[in-house]
């Protein structure tokens, strides 16, 4: 279990009085604005999709995706289409590990803003405290923090928005764009002690551990690199304090905000967090989110639905993701969907679908 604790000594602090940001809308590629990631995220892609015999422009037109969005770094696409996007590349592909092996080879510099503010940071340890600070600013609705787990620093990483189900491709990227933060200033040969994934194992995890060079664990609360707290003070080979401030005022300025989610996504999302710890409790949700647990049960009245029912409609779409992958047996997506009881995850599947899901596996 991760421990939140306190922010390292060495955070970089830098002082820019909000009044100071224009909160100026981004270029929008999206045909409906929700929340957005930048498209520097995305850098390369197609041709990543050409290289590896897939259709690019299939997968952009199946994902939704304007590919001419693409060739501009500061142009904002939604955050649903561009995580649909490399899910689809992955089937397009027959790359089941599409993101992973991506992700490895996207460095900063192709991350466009925020990988340049990473990169004119002092240190490591300042680029990766302000990375974690600005990153939902360059995709919105999205956690990211340094915390701590058994002496050991993590630098996190998820999607809060609930409504997002399938997105194992853009997990396995993102890890792979941060550790290779790491690596422009340590070297190649850099590896994280762990690295977690909130998703279960893919068929075969094995790449994973030989391309972060670390033990890999799924099926966790949130996704991390796991790394000890030394060499925070190695300074970054281009750091300018200075280019960092301009840069840093940049983004937000182009962003606009963190976005704002509704409050049913975002209960989705603290659900789905805490499913492979086992019963969920409104209380740790309204505490997550806030709020008291009465004042929650009484804004949720108001939209005409009660805690169990997003409950339940989130473990249904997750067991429906889940059981399209069979290596995935079933008495682990029971696991995955914080039922203690294989029954209880047979009669669920049951209710919602009119079959046990083994029916499913064996159609």
């Amino acid at each position: 279990m991760i421990n939140r604790g306190n922010a390292p000594l060495w955070r970089l602090r830098v002082s820019i009085g909000r009044s100071s940001y224009k909160q100026t809308m981004p270029l929008n590629c999206a045909q409906h604005r929700h929340h957005t990631i930048l498209a520097a995220a995305a850098s390369g892609i197609t041709g990543f999709i050409t290289k590896n015999g897939g259709d690019a422009e299939n997968v952009c037109d199946t994902a939704g995706v304007n590919p001419l969005c693409l060739d501009d770094p500061h142009a904002a696409i939604d955050l649903g289409a561009f995580v649909t996007l490399y899910e689809h590349a992955a089937e397009n592909t027959r790359c089941d590990n599409f993101g992973l092996i991506f992700g490895q080879s996207f460095r900063p510099e192709s991350l466009g803003l925020i990988g340049a503010i990473a990169l004119a940071a002092p240190t490591l340890g300042a680029a990766i405290t302000t990375l974690a600070e600005l990153f939902p600013f360059h995709q919105q609705a999205t956690e990211t923090r340094i915390g701590a787990t058994g002496g050991l620093l993590t630098l996190e990483y998820r999607i809060l928005d609930g409504s997002i189900i399938n997105r194992r491709q853009d997990a396995e990227l993102t890890m792979g764009m941060f550790a290779n933060i790491f690596r422009h200033t340590l070297g190649t040969d850099w590896a994280p002690e762990q690295v977690f994934f909130e998703h279960p194992c893919p068929a075969d995890g094995r790449l994973h551990q030989d391309l972060f060079g670390a033990d890999i664990c799924f099926g966790q609360r949130t996704n991390a690199l796991v790394f000890r707290n030394r060499d925070m003070d190695r300074r970054m080979p281009k750091g300018d304090l200075a280019r960092l401030d301009h840069l840093r005022r940049s983004l937000i300025r182009l962003s606009g905000s963190t976005g704002t989610l509704s409050l049913l996504d975002r209960i989705k999302g603290e659900i789905r967090s805490r499913l492979p710890n086992g019963i969920i409790h409104v209380d740790a949700i309204a505490e997550a989110l806030g709020f008291a647990r009465w004042t929650l049960q009484r804004r949720l009245s108001e939209y005409g639905v009660t805690f169990s029912d997003i409950l339940d409609t989130v473990r249904r779409d997750l067991a429906a993701l889940y059981l399209r992958q069979p290596h995935i047996p079933l008495s682990d997506i029971g696991f995955y969907l914080g039922y203690s009881e294989h029954s209880a995850f047979t009669r669920a599947h049951t209710r919602w679908f009119g079959v046990p899901p083994h029916h499913v596996r064996h159609s």
